[in-house]
């Protein structure tokens, strides 16, 4: 018996057109409204982002979805610490600017969402690991982009808050020491939509061309 292979879907211009579109309004979204996701719409994010690319098939991404109130409390509490101390780093205006920032929506999204890469997992057999066994960690890192364009594409801000402590964020989730920490995000319906960076609006940094960052060897 023949099994005939798929059918390869055709995308055209219109759909390049809007999937660019897409990747221009990804933002990361510090300011959202409180309305809760709809039932089961995070699953299906986290099922597009197992769908990623990982290195010999590993899979290493390991989702922990954070509803316990006081669990939310305790990251909410490590974020305003790690930030004090991030405060610190900057003099002069640099420091004014920086605590005007509004750096994370903790305290008002509806959905918190930890994302650990397993290097341990046995999954895959190691293949692809061996000189660069930091290629897990970039595989999960490919699965949060996934999400991030599916969130987007369902009118679903996203925001990575990275000014933590990974150390207290794993003993807070307990979950493995050993799976690291490669994000903590926040989702929910933006309270506005923008093309351009947060940071750039206030002024922070410009987004620089890419010219910029091509070598030719």
């Amino acid at each position: 018996m023949t099994i005939d292979p798929p059918a390869v879907p055709h995308f055209d211009q219109a759909f390049r057109a809007r999937l660019y579109d897409l990747f221009g309004w990804r933002r990361d979204v510090r300011r959202f409204r409180r309305d809760p996701l709809p039932p089961s719409l995070l699953e299906r994010l986290i099922e597009i982002g197992c769908q990623a690319p990982s290195v010999g098939l590993c899979q290493p991404w390991r989702f922990v979805v954070v509803d316990d109130p006081g669990r939310r409390q305790k990251v909410v509490e490590n974020f305003e610490a790690c930030n004090r101390d991030a405060l610190g780093d900057y003099t002069g205006d640099l420091s004014i600017r920086y605590a005007a920032l509004k750096l994370a929506g903790l305290r008002e999204a509806p959905c918190h969402l930890a994302v650990f890469a397993d290097r341990s997992t046995g999954v895959g057999h190691g293949l692809g690991r061996r000189t660069m066994p930091e290629m897990a960690d970039y595989s999960v890192v490919t699965a949060v982009f996934s999400i991030w364009l599916a969130s987007r594409a369902e009118g679903i801000g996203m925001g990575w808050i990275s000014i933590l402590d990974p150390c207290a964020i794993t003993e807070i989730l307990d979950v493995p020491k050993d799976w690291r920490l490669i994000g903590y995000f926040c989702l929910g319906y933006p309270q506005a939509d923008d093309d351009r960076p947060e940071l750039e609006r206030a002024g922070w940094e410009e987004r620089r061309p890419a010219g910029d960052f091509i070598f030719r060897r």
